[in-house]
């Protein structure tokens, strides 16, 4: 049975190694990312395309991603012969934690404030997307809402 944690870390790994070529919108991941995590996602990559070379089916999800044809099942492909190679190869599944750590230390932050005033009885709702996970928020009164301002 595998370990929910390590599944995750792996296909986090696998998923920051190809996000670029995930993402819809040109440049998009330039705009999360910082110029040096973006040089360490090139180099998880090519450690990875490397280490998987000659497995027929991680292949295919490889060049389905480079070639932008690619989906996040293609990702959790690479992940599940990724996490066979790093239970087998320990050191080298080190090598990889870290540069995904170094990686994540590069995301940029988004400090954008989620902040409305409503000053009817409507409601407004608001979305904000991070790491895949909706945060909605909006203020939900039930009978009287408070006196206006």
């Amino acid at each position: 049975m595998t370990d929910p944690a390590t599944a995750l870390t792996v296909t986090v790994i696998a998923d920051l190694a190809f996000r670029k070529f995930l993402e819809t919108a040109a440049g998009e991941a330039a705009k999360k990312f910082t110029e040096t995590a973006l040089s360490k996602m090139d180099e998880l990559r090519q450690k990875i395309v490397g280490r998987l070379k000659g497995i027929p089916a991680a292949q295919t999800a490889i060049a389905n991603l480079e070639s932008k044809t690619g989906t996040t099942a293609d990702v959790e492909t690479i992940a599940d012969y990724l996490k066979i190679v790093m239970r087998e190869d320990p050191q080298f599944g080190d090598e990889l934690k870290v540069m995904a750590q170094e990686i994540k230390a590069g995301k940029l932050q988004d400090n954008s404030k989620m902040e409305q005033n409503n000053y009817d009885s409507s409601t407004g709702y608001q979305t904000k997307i991070d790491g895949g996970q909706g945060f909605v928020g909006g203020t939900h009164y039930h009978g009287t809402p408070p006196p206006p301002h």
